[in-house]
């Protein structure tokens, strides 16, 4: 029985511990905190991330914790119309708009699908990456851990790639961004004639906002409520999640419902903050084969890029769904070639868009009139590279 090491219990991780334990390898899931945690707030996933997570057998039930976002149209913090409603497609090729969902209900279906076969060890911080015997290997100081296949999903930050890649590093992009969802039981009434979905978007920073569901119903999501998003030029901020929900209230004050009933709904616990920017420059190869086996760079750990397209989660389980096909055609170090070979030209597409998308989202001062005349159709080739990705070979 072929053996694997997957390092990161993020959505890559489970994901990629799951695909290769119903494939028949025997895998351990090594995680840095002492138990599996689901991630906070919530996700959108683009159709290809749909796509991936059908060729992966995990897309039953995802009607039901799901909830389409459609193209609600952009406004400027004045109220006025940045992008009309319905004047942007993002569909693209599929069909479909992009959904969001929960981040404990993906969590809690990656899990269930994780299988007998996974060996969980939490408490494992991995800060090295060598070959051993032939095989490459990970530790965390005091335990090292062997296998045919290691998997890095361990996040921008990766201790993995450092040791195998380090010219990449994570580099800030100059912004910040925070997320939280607001549950029904205390989510604001929205003002009569506002949607539960849209964008605003001035000088630099930006608000989204997307309904988890219905008040009061048990469809969309088992988890419920009201998602935001906010990004603001500068550094990760230092206060503690009191003083950063103050400071949100007043960076966004005067801006269009809902977001002042959102903001003032939503409390300290609630708040994710997370640094924008991207892996540069990327590694040379995904796949860096180590003896008979190797290591395969997944999700973030591989090609973390700003969040303005929302790519990450679907990224990371196309990369999780191309890996599972090759390994169950070829030996390892063949199957980590071909995954970095189909995977590479895809990544850089949408890292090109995502850096378009960046140069007029984060546009600021007297330049940010031109926003009327490039956002929608850099919306539109953002939504084309989102959907293009043909499946797991290509």
């Amino acid at each position: 029985m072929r053996s694997a090491v997957v390092v990161g219990a993020g959505i890559g991780g489970l994901a990629a511990a799951g695909a290769l334990a119903r494939s028949g390898w025997k895998v351990t899931l090594l995680e840095r905190d002492d138990r599996l945690r689901p991630g906070r707030a919530a996700l959108v996933l683009w159709p290809n991330g749909v796509r991936a997570l059908r060729a992966l057998g995990l897309a039953g039930g995802l009607e039901g914790i799901s909830t389409p976002v459609p193209a609600a149209g952009i406004r400027r913090p004045d109220g006025t119309w940045l992008v009309q409603p319905g004047a942007v497609d993002l569909t693209g090729e599929i069909g479909s708009p992009p959904v969001v969902v929960h981040r404990e209900d993906l969590h809690d279906a990656f899990i269930a699908a994780l299988g007998e076969q996974v060996d969980v060890r939490g408490g494992i911080a991995v800060q090295s990456a060598r070959v051993r015997r032939d095989r490459p290997a990970v530790g965390d100081g005091r335990v090292t851990f062997e296998a045919d296949l290691v998997v890095a999903a361990d996040g921008p930050d990766s201790a993995v790639r450092r040791r195998l890649a380090a010219a990449s590093t994570f580099a800030s992009g100059g912004f910040a961004a925070w997320r939280a969802v607001i549950p029904w039981y205390r989510a604001p009434e929205i003002p009569a004639g506002t949607e539960l979905h849209g964008e605003v978007l001035g000088n630099g920073q930006r608000f989204a906002y997307a309904s988890l569901g219905e008040r009061g119903s048990a469809g969309g999501s088992t988890r419920g409520g009201m998602y935001w998003v906010a990004t603001v030029p500068g550094a990760l901020r230092p206060e503690p999640p009191t003083g950063q929900l103050a400071l949100l209230r007043r960076w966004f004050a005067g801006w269009p419902a809902p977001i002042a009933q959102l903001l003032a709904a939503t409390e300290a616990d609630d708040l994710v903050q997370e640094p924008v920017g991207e892996v540069t420059p990327l590694p040379e190869t995904f796949g860096v084969v180590a003896g008979a086996g190797g290591f395969a760079l997944v999700g973030d750990a591989a090609h973390a890029m700003p969040h303005h397209l929302a790519q990450g989660a679907s990224l990371a389980l196309e990369d999780v769904a191309t890996l599972q096909t090759v390994l169950a055609e070829l030996a390892v170090p063949a199957a980590l070639g071909e995954y970095s070979r189909i995977r590479k030209p895809r990544i850089l597409r949408v890292l090109q868009q995502s850096r378009k998308a960046a140069a007029v989202l984060q546009v600021r001062g007297r330049l940010a009139a031109s926003l009327a005349r490039v956002h929608p159709r850099t919306l539109e080739r953002a939504a084309a590279a989102a959907t293009e990705w043909g499946g797991p070979t290509g």
